[in-house]
């Protein structure tokens, strides 16, 4: 039986454009693929092991003719809308009481205020969920194994008594190691306002 409903964020609630932001920032940085050295500078930033300025600094580094706003406005290329109907749908959740609810997000923080400044009803959303993990916050990250042990152990949750939902594969295959219950959504045919549908045979 489920219990409790663990949510990603990018390509389940807000919309990203992950292949425009990589086509737009090869484009701006004159690159034909990023090097390992900035991969793991970005994954260092969203796991919250290096703060804001050293992040830029590094990029204005690597990237002397950009501006500061040139390299914020890239990295946060990927984020597009929040449909309102996805909103309504963790608030009626919420209003339910029937299961716990934690978002579960490997994000950062240019992203997270791009999104609180373009979303007017993200602190609605924040407080629909019992429990609201950012990567950058808690300095772990998707799809390692710790990060999902971290969520069972601080909220004593039963592995088999959770559904774990994300639109990344490799995320949904850890938590699936683990015996949670996942659902790898496609965010081009499916939405999760459907999970109830899609998923009915977990409920």
């Amino acid at each position: 039986m489920i219990k409790t409903l663990i949510f990603d964020f990018g390509d389940v609630f807000i919309n990203l454009d992950k292949a425009g932001a990589m086509t737009n920032a090869l484009e701006l940085f004159d690159v034909d693929e990023l090097s390992e050295e900035i991969v793991a500078f970005n994954s260092f930033y969203e796991q919250g092991l290096i703060d804001t300025n050293e992040f830029i600094d590094f990029y204005m580094g690597n990237f002397p003719k950009l501006t500061k706003q040139q390299i914020i406005d890239a990295w946060n290329y990927i984020i597009c809308d929040f449909p309102v109907k996805r909103l309504e749908f963790i608030q009626q959740l919420a209003k339910d009481k029937k299961y716990n609810l934690i978002l579960l997000s490997n994000t950062n923080e240019l992203h997270i205020d791009c999104i609180k400044n373009q979303v007017l009803f993200f602190d609605e959303f924040k407080n629909a969920f019992d429990k609201f993990y950012l990567s950058h916050e808690i300095q772990l990250r998707k799809p390692n194994k710790d990060i999902f042990q971290f969520v069972l152990n601080e909220n004593n949750l039963k592995p088999e008594e959770c559904l774990f939902i994300d639109d990344t594969t490799e995320n949904t295959e850890t938590a699936s190691q683990l015996g949670i219950n996942v659902w790898n959504n496609n965010p081009k045919t499916e939405d999760v306002i459907d999970l109830f549908t899609i998923k009915k045979d977990l409920f």
